[in-house]
């Protein structure tokens, strides 16, 4: 009778240089016997990203990153555009930009961040008189139009905290607010774009407004500085904090780590399974209005049989439209043909509204972020279970 299960599975504490592979699969088949479940195919065992950085070593220090800031983007005026508001997730990699240059100009995205922290509530905005779209306002004028409000959740003013590591590293730091990135080239036409999914966009607006040596994080650290960890395709996206001077970056051998785990179980079971890479999930906080999506992806690395979105009818529009006359076991038999027969392709059928058309990394990489969690449960490691079965099968 069961359906998705979704299993967090306990690890060791990993260090640098353990085999995450022989860990993962060991972890696996100990929980198996143990509590008396067995793999089957298309099991997917996921792993999130930080055991994978670390068993890896991929970790870089603020001298490694203001290294390659300050080779890039020449050590002078630096603009800082869009940063997420995260002591876990910026401000280490702002302590090394800042070390990399002599001011910096961080301009903040406002009422919130990319990803939802908010700097004020959005209520707070609409009797301000302030036009988000358009104005671009100093420290100044954003602290007689919003004051000094801290982070509902961590307590933290993220204004006068950047301010304060930039401060803390020997560079000058001028604060502006704005919502269109183009406006940093008033200020500076060197700059560093920090917004994660929308970097791209955001690079392309300010070249064409005039920004010279303009960057996105995913530029930083795509090769080793000074024998530090990189990442070729992210570079400092996906990054967390490890010391007060240190960061973890995103796994640079997720792909390889993930199609290992694989080929091991396999191996050692004869079950092929599926395998995944995990970072932050998509899902938004009702009452902090926080996504999670700080990592540039959900799924760092993951095996073939995990490409794709799901292709789904759905049982309620079936049993309200098509089988409304029936009940009991003749419903459900007529449900299980319309699923054996459906097409292979359900995109803009009626029968598919409301199936959540998102990709299967995606979806498998949330529900894993919600199990495994970010604290202290010691499950890096998960088990889906069941999650290509339907109720036809």
């Amino acid at each position: 009778m069961a359906g998705t299960i979704s299993r967090g599975i306990k690890a060791p504490i990993i260090r640098e240089g353990d085999d995450i592979v022989k860990i993962v699969v060991d972890s696996v088949l100990s929980a198996a016997k143990e509590d008396g479940f067995q793999l089957k195919e298309k099991d997917v065992v996921c792993v999130t990203e930080a055991v994978v950085a670390r068993a890896d070593g991929n970790y870089a220090s603020t001298e490694d990153i203001a290294a390659d800031v300050k080779a890039k983007l020449g050590g002078e005026t630096i603009g800082v555009v869009f940063p997420i508001l995260s002591r876990n997730r910026f401000a280490i990699c702002l302590r090394g930009i800042a070390k990399g240059a002599k001011k910096v100009v961080l301009m903040l995205s406002y009422p919130s961040d990319e990803v939802g922290n908010h700097l004020f509530d959005m209520d707070v905005l609409d009797d301000s008189g302030v036009n988000p779209y358009t104005d671009v306002l100093s420290l100044e004028e954003y602290r007689k139009a919003f004051g000094y409000i801290k982070h509902p959740f961590t307590g933290v003013d993220y204004v006068d905290y950047y301010a304060s590591l930039i401060k803390e590293e020997g560079a000058e730091a001028e604060i502006v607010f704005a919502n269109h990135p183009e406006a940093i080239v008033k200020f500076t036409k060197n700059v560093l774009c920090c917004d994660i999914h929308s970097r791209e966009r955001s690079k392309r607006r300010i070249l064409a407004a005039g920004g010279e040596k303009v960057f996105t994080l995913s530029e930083i650290l795509t090769e080793s500085v000074n024998g530090s960890g990189f990442n070729p395709e992210y570079g400092l996206l996906g990054s967390n904090k490890a010391t007060e001077t240190t960061v973890k970056l995103f796994p640079k051998n997720a792909q390889e780590v993930a199609e290992n785990i694989q080929k091991e179980i396999l191996a050692q079971t004869g079950v092929r399974v599926e395998a995944m890479i995990y970072g932050d999930g998509a899902f938004k906080d009702p009452v902090g209005k926080i996504w999670e999506l700080a990592d540039p992806v959900v799924g760092a690395g993951y095996t073939d049989g995990l490409i794709g979105l799901p292709n789904e009818v759905k049982l309620k529009y079936l049993a309200d439209n098509d089988f409304a006359d029936l009940s009991g076991e003749a419903l459900a038999d007529a449900i299980r043909q319309r699923i054996r027969e459906k097409d292979k392709d359900l995109k803009g059928s009626m029968v598919s509204e409301g199936t959540t058309p998102r990709r299967l990394t995606d979806l498998i990489g949330s529900l894993c972020d919600l199990t495994s969690g970010s604290g202290d449960k010691g499950t890096p490691i998960v088990l889906v279970q069941n999650y290509f079965n339907n109720y036809a099968n």
